[in-house]
């Protein structure tokens, strides 16, 4: 860290000084505010002009007595004291994202991060941005000047900045049939708003997967995915049904429901076809993109390259289904690829105009048909290669997420689609990696813009074990090189780049988040170097309590070694597998009550980032024991790949492994173990009281797999079932139509099978909405305890789905989660 400041110098904040180059991007911002916001207010008073993100309009104990707490006799105390710490740790800022626009002088840049904050009241997560001038002098020293408090976006759902950052779309999503608004801002004025209607589509997609929105280079057009207009609805009136057309308003008569339509599963209820549409930011004029077959749900959308500087092609993902959507969130193997189509602004194709002229839609190409996986594609600076991830993998074997592998083709510069491009491998599945080295490619997300000044080099961040790294890419040589600091376990992630230099947050169980800044020092391809700092930031301010909590405690990554190798048919899955363990620094005589927490997937992985979850249960006098069982991400994928058909008995073994593993460390008292999970993790949590009653005093779980037979004919995943109960053949086995065997399998490997010898206390919390793990599953389970008459606290949140995620839901659950485990293990 030392080296860097002499390098470049300090990194300074004038937070309460307005600077004349924050320029257009500043005021454009003020602007954009919707001058109905009721909380326009709240952020010019003083007390928030240095942005305390730890402030807000709710005390804690007003949003304990709204809650459902199922207020125990005594425990009252319990709650509010909890609820003081929890709401502290939760009204911590987060950066969403982030884009870095170059000024005009080319002396520096002037910055926008998208920040949130949960809103308890309100039920939904504030929205804010605040602007940054970064300043870079000759003596290479770089200073961050922040703007003096943020701008709330009361009502946008999204902005995106145009390719020169001197406009901004903003979009306005449709609540209660209103139309979607579409406002264009330039320098500090609203210069274009349009409201499209219903006819022609519904909401945006801002989901981060089917979501596409891109400005074409000439800023002439935005292409973007939304809803496609629904089929009209039968009438009926006291008659019956009512032929032709109905004015929604007519007394007397009623809209009926009409063929039901697949949707797309878990978050996406009342989605159901993704398409795509062209905008003319000059006149307003929408256009469907025509061509695209109703098979295929469209995301992901990019402008093509072009000579001529006119935005002709578009390429996106392309999602195909049979007869019937399966739950695309967190699913990588539903099958993909990429296709070009053309802008329906630009009339014939010179190439089709016979075609055109007959009245023939446009054709589509298909990029990729020699892969089974293939998205979030990004052209080279120079337009000449397409690159993009793919999850074959994931698809190929029948995980729902697996090792990423990143390729390219050549992009045709003569538009011929019709010669098959060759795909080549940049970065191949890494099925196991030697000690230190690359494990593979777990890429969560990747910049709109990720490249180098060169070109050829590709900035993204990736799951390395138990921590997030930032890795360079080099496209044609395939060179992956980490760039993130080693000599740490904390995780880092990519928010921006600033030229060659990266704009990037860093945290620790132990750490909150901090903005750092990476400035390139070495440019020899492919060893770049680049050295990091600090960057003093308002966006993280929290309560002097929480930074002296974290401070008091400390972790480590515990490599684990496997207990039985005999059954392991790769190299990759005898290797080590990791825990994270938090614990206070203080050494006192008796050990801290141990809580072990597990993820979900069950391939997904628990990394070394801040989590309020973890830190409030730590601040509660906990050690916390967070383990990634082998079929984690980040650890190559012949571990990965050898959990499936061993769910129920390897990561249990492995989860008990752990344990054992810190006991014998002396870290952890036997007699005071809880256990946390959640989906997958809920189902190891579950199976864990019932395999192995007599080791935990508490537990807690959140929409736990309770039982796959009842779920598989329930779920938007039912192959999800089959693949993790049978294996590699379970994605030739999957059916709709289970078998008797099939279900005597799946009954065999669910805790429900071990129930009748829980005794364990245990918390159930439940989103009546989920689709992934419906709200019976649970409660199943939860009845059977009653029956057998163990302690079981059940609260079911009616409006939620998988993740339990609205502020107030989120708040609730980790509240009781904390009283439930103190009241048992103190």
């Amino acid at each position: 860290m030392q080296s860097l400041a002499k390098s470049l110098g300090s990194i300074s904040i004038a937070a309460a000084v307005s600077l004349p180059n924050f320029s257009s991007v500043d005021r454009l911002l003020r602007s954009i505010i919707s001058s109905s916001s009721p909380s326009l207010s709240l952020y010019t008073k003083p007390r928030l002009r240095h942005l305390n993100c730890h402030r807000m309009d709710v005390s804690p104990s007003d949003a304990v007595k709204d809650a459902h707490l199922g207020k125990e006799t005594g425990l009252e105390d319990e709650y509010e004291v909890q609820s003081k710490l929890l709401h502290d740790f939760t009204n911590i800022c987060n950066i969403d994202r982030a884009w870095i626009v170059k000024s005009d002088n080319g002396r520096g840049s002037a910055g926008l991060f998208s920040i949130s904050q949960p809103n308890l009241l309100a039920n939904k997560r504030r929205k804010f941005v605040l602007s940054v001038n970064i300043f870079k002098e000759s003596d290479k020293s770089i200073y961050f000047h922040w703007a003096p408090f943020p701008i709330e976006l009361a009502s946008a759902s999204a902005i995106v900045p145009s390719p020169t950052g001197g406009k901004f779309l903003v979009v306005k999503n449709p609540e209660n049939d209103s139309p979607t608004v579409l406002e264009i801002w330039s320098q500090c004025q609203l210069e274009k708003e349009f409201q499209i209607p219903l006819s022609i589509h519904g909401s945006l997609y801002i989901d981060k997967w089917f979501e596409g929105i891109s400005w074409s280079s000439d800023e002439a057009f935005i292409a973007y995915v939304a809803e496609e207009p629904a089929p009209p609805k039968p009438s009926f009136n006291s008659n019956g049904y009512k032929r032709g057309s109905s004015n929604d308003k007519d007394r007397g008569s009623w809209k009926g429901q009409g063929d039901f339509v697949e949707e797309w599963g878990e978050t996406y209820a009342g989605k159901t076809q993704p398409a795509l549409f062209v905008l003319n930011a000059d006149s307003g004029e929408v256009q469907a993109v025509k061509g695209i077959p109703s098979t295929l749900s469209i995301g992901q959308v990019v402008w093509a390259p072009t000579n001529d500087g006119k935005a002709q092609y578009l390429v996106g993902v392309g999602w195909s289904y049979g007869i019937r959507k399966l739950g695309i969130k967190y699913c990588y193997n539903r099958s993909c690829g990429l296709y070009a189509v053309w802008n329906p602004f630009f009339g014939s194709i010179s190439k089709a105009d016979t075609r055109d002229a007959a009245g023939e839609d446009p054709p589509i190409h298909a990029l990729t048909q020699s892969i089974s996986s293939a998205f979030f594609p990004r052209f080279s600076p120079d337009g000449k290669y397409l690159l993009f991830l793919s999850a074959k993998g994931a698809v190929d074997s029948g995980a729902h997420c697996a090792t990423n592998s990143l390729h390219r083709i050549e992009w045709p510069a003569d538009e011929n689609f019709d010669l098959a491009r060759p795909i080549f491998e940049v970065i191949p599945i890494i099925t196991s990696s030697e000690e230190g080295g690359f494990p593979g490619l777990y890429c969560p997300s990747i910049l709109d813009n990720p490249w180098l000044a060169d070109g050829n080099t590709m900035i993204l961040d990736s799951f390395w074990h138990s921590s997030e790294a930032v890795i360079a890419v080099d496209i044609l040589s395939g060179n992956v090189s980490r760039i993130s600091p080693t000599d740490t376990d904390a995780s880092w992630s990519i928010i921006a780049l600033d030229g060659d230099n990266i704009i990037a947050v860093s945290s620790s169980p132990t750490e909150l988040p901090k903005v750092k800044y990476g400035y390139l020092v070495k440019k020899n391809a492919p060893n770049y170097t680049w050295s990091w700092s600090d960057v003093s930031s308002p966006i993280f301010k929290c309560p002097e309590k929480v930074e002296t909590i974290l401070s008091s405690l400390q972790f480590s990554v515990m490599k684990i070694p496997v207990e039985d190798i005999s059954c392991c048919t790769t190299e990759g899955a005898k290797k080590d597998f990791e825990a994270i363990f938090l614990s206070s620094k203080s050494e006192k005589g008796e050990h801290d009550p141990l809580i072990v927490i597990l993820h979900g997937g069950p391939h997904s992985v628990s990394i070394t980032s801040y989590s309020k979850l973890l830190a409030f249960l730590a601040s509660l006098g906990f050690s916390l024991l967070i383990v990634n069982y082998r079929g984690s991400l980040g650890f190559g994928e012949d571990a990965l790949q050898s959990l499936p058909g061993k769910i129920g008995s390897q990561d249990v073994s492995d989860v008990l492994t752990a344990i054992d593993h810190t006991i014998n460390l002396g870290l952890a008292d036997p007699s005071k173990i809880a256990v946390l999970g959640g989906s997958h993790g809920g189902f190891l949590t579950t199976h864990l009281i019932g395999q192995a009653p007599d080791r935990f005093a508490a537990a807690a779980t959140r929409n736990p797999v309770c039982n796959l037979a009842s779920m598989v004919g329930t779920t938007d995943i039912p192959d999800w079932v089959f693949f993790e109960v049978y294996g590699h053949e379970g994605k030739n086995s999957y059916t709709e139509a289970p078998t008797a065997g099939h279900l005597n399998d799946f009954h065999s490997k669910s805790p429900i099978s071990h129930v009748d010898k829980v005794k364990t206390p245990t918390l159930f919390l439940l989103g009546a909405q989920d689709l992934r793990v419906p709200v019976s599953n649970g409660l199943q389970y939860v009845r059977a305890l009653k029956e057998k008459g163990v302690e079981v606290k059940l609260i079911v949140f009616p409006n939620d789905v998988h993740g339990i995620d609205k502020p107030q839901s989120d708040f609730e659950s980790f509240l009781n989660i904390g009283v439930w485990f103190k009241m048992h293990l103190k």
